[in-house]
C-alpha cells in the first residue's frame, strides 16, 4: 500500500485501454481490492508504467452508454482534481487544462454514440492520466474508494455522485482555478466574475451528471445511510488522496458530504 520500493522495472507491457476513463495505461497507480476486509489499497510505483500505450477509440466502442458516462466522468474528475491538487505545477496544469477542454466538448457526444466524441474521450482521458499520475488526486477519489470497497459501487459512478458535492467543499480554496476551468466549458458565460465562475462550475458539474443520467444518490445504489460513519472513517484513512486536496477536511465535513447523497427523509 502506498509507494512501492521496487528496484527494477516490470516486464515490458503494451497497454490497450478498453474504457475512456482510468488512464491506467499511462499512470504509476494501481488499486487492489481486499474483498474480505472491504478495503481498496491505493498503490503507486513508477516501475509499473507500461512501456507502450495504444489509445484506440474503436477498442472502447462496445461500452454501453451508461459505462461511457461513468468512465467519462471519472476522466473529468481526474483532470479537475489533478489541476487543483497541492502538487500541481505548470507542466501538469497544461495537461489537465487540455484534458478538461477535450473532455468537456466530447463527453456528451461520446455517450450519444458520436465517433468524434469517442475519439475525444480516448484522447482526453489519456492526457489527464499523464497529469494526475505526477501530482495525485484528492477528496472525490478519497471518498469514492470506500464506496467501491464496501458496496461494490462502480468507481466512475461513485466519482460522479461525489464530484459536485466535493467541489463545493474545496471551491473557496481554489476560486481562481475553478474560474479557469469554467472558461473551458462549452458555451460558458465568460463575463462572470471569478467568484461567480467558481460557483457556476459546481452547478454545471451537478447538471452534467444529471444530463448523463447517472445516479444522483447513494440509496439508489443500495448504500445504507447508517454506513455514513464507517464510510467517513475509511475515507479519512486514504490520507494520500485527502492530503492532496486544496484544503484539509475533518470527519464532520466528510460525513456531511455523504449525508447530502441520500434523499431527504
Amino acid at each position: 500500500e502506498g509507494g512501492a520500493d521496487t528496484k527494477n522495472a516490470a516486464v515490458p507491457m503494451i497497454a490497450i485501454p478498453t474504457t475512456a476513463g482510468t488512464a491506467a495505461e499511462v499512470t504509476i497507480n494501481y488499486v487492489i481490492t481486499d474483498v474480505q476486509n472491504r478495503r481498496k489499497f491505493v498503490c503507486y510505483d513508477p516501475h509499473d508504467i507500461p512501456l507502450v500505450a495504444i489509445i484506440d477509440a474503436e477498442m472502447m466502442a462496445s461500452m454501453p452508454a451508461s459505462l461511457k458516462a461513468a468512465t467519462g466522468v471519472d476522466a473529468l474528475t481526474h483532470a479537475i482534481e489533478g489541476y487543483i491538487t497541492k502538487g500541481a505545477w505548470e507542466l501538469t496544469d497544461m495537461l489537465h487544462l487540455k484534458a478538461i477542454e477535450v473532455i468537456g466538448r466530447s463527453l456528451r457526444a461520446s455517450v450519444e454514440g458520436d465517433a468524434q466524441g469517442a475519439e475525444g474521450m480516448a484522447l482526453g482521458q489519456y492526457i489527464a492520466g499523464m497529469g494526475f499520475s505526477n501530482v495525485g488526486l484528492g477528496l472525490v477519489h478519497g471518498m469514492a474508494h470506500p464506496l467501491g470497497a464496501f458496496y461494490g459501487t462502480p468507481h466512475g459512478v461513485a466519482n460522479a455522485i461525489l464530484l459536485a458535492p466535493c467541489m463545493k467543499v474545496v471551491r473557496p480554496h481554489a476560486v481562481a482555478k475553478f474560474a479557469q476551468v469554467w472558461d473551458l466549458i462549452p458555451d460558458a458565460d465568460l463575463t462572470l466574475s471569478e467568484e461567480q465562475k467558481s460557483h457556476a462550475l459546481v452547478a454545471w458539474l451537478a447538471a452534467l451528471v444529471k444530463r448523463l443520467q447517472l445516479p444522483d444518490n447513494l440509496a439508489a445504489l443500495g448504500v445504507p445511510q447508517e454506513s455514513i460513519g464507517e464510510l467517513s472513517e475509511a475515507a479519512l484513512n486514504v490520507k494520500r488522496l485527502l492530503n492532496n486536496a486544496p484544503c484539509s477536511v475533518n470527519q464532520e465535513q466528510v460525513e456531511a458530504v455523504y449525508r447530502t447523497l441520500f434523499p431527504a427523509q
